[in-house]
């Protein structure tokens, strides 16, 4: 039997792992790429559908802290049907939002390298956030009815940006999906300090941060980036 038959060389190994390199590093950033992309789709649909569950739950009037028979949007925790709705003991069932959105930690919920944060507005139409573990039915937060029953927002940001995702997205009662690439101020769950949109980030630099007043569509948000419509 000659060397030959008895293996390869150590130049055609050589050449074996060359070649391997050269596909992995062809293949490895558009796998990374694809998985940024499937991430940042999965959070606008999330998006919608978070849209569309707040419609449901407001046409419902389900939540109707003041009793006037308008129905008010309400947060993760009631959507999802986890916790009982605000100024009632009672919970919305069926759930107008999947039940993943019930496993809320830090008044926020992480899915698919996203992290989603709801706010409904005070008597000053200012953002607060759920309780941190979801919902808020004695109202603690301070969430006014009469606001609640127009206004509401909610962003996704990446979990570890440029990792999990790269832009940044926003969607309130008007049902357009926002996005910022993050020019000037990058959201990063995953920083040493974590980086997160404030209520007011999507609205016009030349408003004030209110959650009444106009979001920055395809225009400057507050944070300095630029917020454009989804399609």
């Amino acid at each position: 039997m000659s060397k030959r038959e008895q293996g390869f060389t150590l130049i055609e190994l050589m050449i074996v792992v060359a070649i391997i390199a050269i596909i992995a590093s062809i293949a490895i950033p558009n796998l990374l790429a694809a998985r940024l992309n499937a991430n940042e789709s999965a959070a606008i649909a999330t998006l919608k559908n978070i849209s569309s569950a707040q419609s449901q739950c407001q046409a419902s009037g389900v939540i109707d802290v003041n009793g006037n028979g308008a129905g008010e949007y309400g947060f993760f925790g009631e959507l999802s049907g986890r916790v009982a709705v605000r100024a009632s003991t009672q919970s919305i069932t069926p759930p107008v939002l999947s039940t993943a959105f019930g496993n809320v930690a830090n008044s926020r919920v992480i899915r698919s390298g996203y992290v989603f944060q709801m706010y409904l507005p005070d008597l000053t139409a200012d953002g607060v956030a759920e309780l941190a573990t979801g919902g808020d039915p004695a109202n603690t937060a301070g969430v006014a009815p009469g606001q609640a029953e127009t206004l509401w927002c909610c962003y996704a940001w990446p979990q570890v940006f440029g990792s999990s995702g790269k832009r940044t997205f926003f969607v309130n009662q008007a049902g357009d999906v926002l996005a910022t690439n993050s020019a000037v101020t990058t959201y990063n769950e995953g920083a040493a300090t974590p980086v997160r949109p404030v209520v007011g980030a999507a609205i016009l630099s030349t408003a004030s941060a209110f959650m009444n007043s106009q979001v920055a569509a395809n225009s400057l948000g507050l944070d300095g980036n630029r917020w454009t419509v989804v399609n």
